[in-house]
């Protein structure tokens, strides 16, 4: 398949800018692989399609306050840093995005705070937005993380065309959120309260724990034609034995496996073992999954609206099903779903 069978009109209106008041009270959209059918529920309703013994596999990351906002020395320009990833935290030498990137050279020093007391020099350019960033603060490592947590923001996503409100770095964040490394939320998550987490847990569902910490990979727009050409940022992933066991348990038992997310797929579907169970991981992953793909460990998966032409959006066309993909987002616009981040589910049986 190419790049363009991936496209589609999405209206303005239909982007989500704030979340729903409950998180288990946005929509579902419950769509069936077998029967082609689709169902319109909300959220909370999640609980009648699963039994004692089911899975859910949860990513348990936690998004931490990567953007922050600097001066450039001299200028005094305005300018944006959005980190993505410590390279080295000896040196505090990070991975990060500039915006504006023209202003910003190596050599040039960036000063944090109204104090200036985090100062950061460009040491490397790695792409046409990225740079090398080499953080200095007095004081210990500790204490330098704590200050990047204080000036930093939550990170919502660009398009929701609004300033950041405190209430963001509580409801960016999944309930379950514990391992910190991710500049975004894996947003599938977003959907579930404590309420029907207990719920579930009440009727014998289990939950197996990975953690993929998501990058902007994740998001980086699809430029090539040819899908097979397109390259996946790394992303760090983490699965356990102890998740291995619960996941594997569930397909010997022949019992539902459900990922909750795009993220949560891509980290099972990047351990699997020969005979089609989870391995345990600790490394990165680069997996790109498109149409056609076999998937090896989940029966069904959880999802927001994803962006036209996304990588996540031709995942859930591979395990859906292309035509029926289509007939789904159709159907969500024309029913008003919310899309992104902060917009409604899928569950896809």
């Amino acid at each position: 398949m190419k790049l363009s069978h991936f496209n589609f009109n999405l209206p303005k209106d239909l982007l989500a800018e704030f979340p729903a008041e409950n998180r288990d009270e946005s929509r579902l959209m419950v769509v069936n692989r077998k029967t082609k059918t689709i169902e319109h529920k909300m959220f909370k309703d999640l609980i009648d399609y699963f039994d004692d013994g089911d899975v859910l596999i949860l990513n348990n990351t936690k998004v931490f306050p990567a953007r922050l906002y600097g001066n450039k020395e001299k200028t005094g320009a305005r300018i944006e840093v959005f980190l993505l990833r410590e390279l080295n935290s000896e040196q505090r030498l990070w991975d990060v995005l500039v915006d504006p990137a023209r202003k910003i050279r190596i050599g040039n020093k960036l000063y944090f705070g109204d104090d200036d007391s985090l100062v950061a020099e460009v040491i490397d350019n790695t792409t046409s937005r990225g740079r090398t960033l080499r953080f200095l603060y007095d004081g210990s490592y500790d204490e330098f993380r704590n200050k990047l947590t204080e000036l930093g923001e939550t990170p919502i996503p660009k398009y929701i065309n609004r300033e950041v409100v405190p209430e963001d770095a509580e409801r960016y964040q999944t309930i379950y959120a514990k391992e910190e490394g991710a500049v975004a939320a894996p947003t599938a998550g977003l959907h579930f309260s404590k309420h029907l987490l207990k719920r579930l847990e009440i009727k014998g569902v289990n939950f197996a724990e990975i953690t993929l910490h998501v990058g902007l990979g994740t998001f980086n727009p699809v430029e090539v034609e040819d899908l097979s050409k397109h390259k996946m940022d790394s992303e760090e992933l983490r699965i356990t034995q102890e998740a291995c066991d619960v996941v594997n348990k569930a397909i010997s038992n022949r019992r539902k496996v459900c990922a909750v997310g795009t993220t949560t797929m891509r980290a099972i579907e990047s351990s699997v073992s020969s005979n089609k169970t989870l391995n345990p991981y600790d490394g990165w992953t680069n997996k790109f999954i498109f149409p056609p793909y076999d998937f090896s460990i989940a029966d069904c998966m959880i999802t927001n609206f994803h962006t036209p032409k996304s990588t996540l959006l031709m995942m859930i066309s591979a395990f859906t099903g292309h035509d029926l993909m289509k007939k789904a987002y159709e159907e969500a616009i024309k029913e008003n779903y919310k899309f992104y981040s902060y917009g409604d589910a899928m569950l896809i049986l």
